[in-house]
């Protein structure tokens, strides 16, 4: 695939490039692609939860509640399933 930018944005990614981040201007635009993915991946999410309907606060006691449910499913997989004979 080939990209023509105007003179402005070329001098942006090469400056993108020159600062260290990116070792050519092709491993910039793939950067781009992925923040793009990722952001209308969250926006999903975001409207999903918005979608899914009002529910209760989300105060300390929501956050500490939520850490002992992961925590127990973490625990619980983390148990190794021990058989009997017989």
């Amino acid at each position: 695939m080939n990209i023509s930018l105007p003179d402005a944005l070329k001098a942006f990614v090469d400056a993108q490039v020159a600062a260290g981040g990116y070792g050519t201007s092709s491993e910039f635009v793939r950067a781009l692609i992925r923040k793009e993915q990722e952001r209308e991946q969250l926006r999903r999410l975001v409207l999903a939860g918005i979608e899914s309907g009002r529910s209760g606060p989300a105060d300390a006691a929501y956050f500490d509640a939520l850490r002992t449910r992961i925590r127990a499913t973490a625990a619980q997989s983390a148990t190794p399933v021990v058989k009997q004979a017989g």
